[in-house]
């Protein structure tokens, strides 16, 4: 009752928190870039960087082999949702190596957003409504994936997203 203790264990729902609340970091980062001193901007990237390290860890090692064979439809999407992970990857790898003074930093976050956004979106309208209407255990999938989560975070000693450090909005969140 009133989510006071309460902890999501729906996977999409778990997912679908996760988009959101890097959507967030996104338009934190796009509306402030201008502001941002090279530290502040760099904390807030990497704060990206390793929230979608661990989202798309979790999803390539439980939630897509999970769905895979649902149907024909449903194993195309997840071996299309593979390589654009792998895209995103190879943008998180030269992002996490410039530096935030590099003139065309801002502009790597921005394709990163847009590769997010799309990927999401076919996620979101594509694979996930498949998913609702198939047999699959969403609780059972979404404790595994919460149990990862952890895990991954947890590799890096600290609470937040992933590898490297945390900040208030991250250390906020109930992931």
């Amino acid at each position: 009752m009133f989510g006071i203790g309460e902890t999501e264990t729906n996977a999409l729902k778990l997912l679908e928190k996760d988009h959101d609340e890097v959507d967030a970091l996104f338009k934190e980062y796009e509306s402030s870039k201008e502001d941002l001193k090279a530290a502040q901007k760099h904390k807030l990237a990497t704060q990206i960087c390793d929230m979608l390290t661990v989202h798309a860890t979790i999803e390539e090692e439980i939630f897509y082999p999970a769905i895979r064979n649902l149907d024909k439809e449903t194993k195309d999407l997840v071996s299309e949702a593979a390589v654009e992970h792998q895209s995103l990857k190879d943008i998180i790898g030269r992002l996490e190596s410039a530096p935030p003074s590099d003139p065309l930093y801002d502009a790597g976050v921005k394709v990163l957003a847009e590769y997010v956004k799309h990927h999401v979106k076919e996620e979101e309208n594509e694979i996930f409504p498949k998913v609702r209407s198939s047999e699959v255990d969403l609780d059972a999938l979404g404790e595994r994936l919460l149990e990862r989560k952890s895990e991954l975070m947890g590799e890096s000693g600290r609470s937040g997203g992933g590898k490297r450090g945390s900040s208030k909005s991250q250390e906020s969140r109930a992931s």
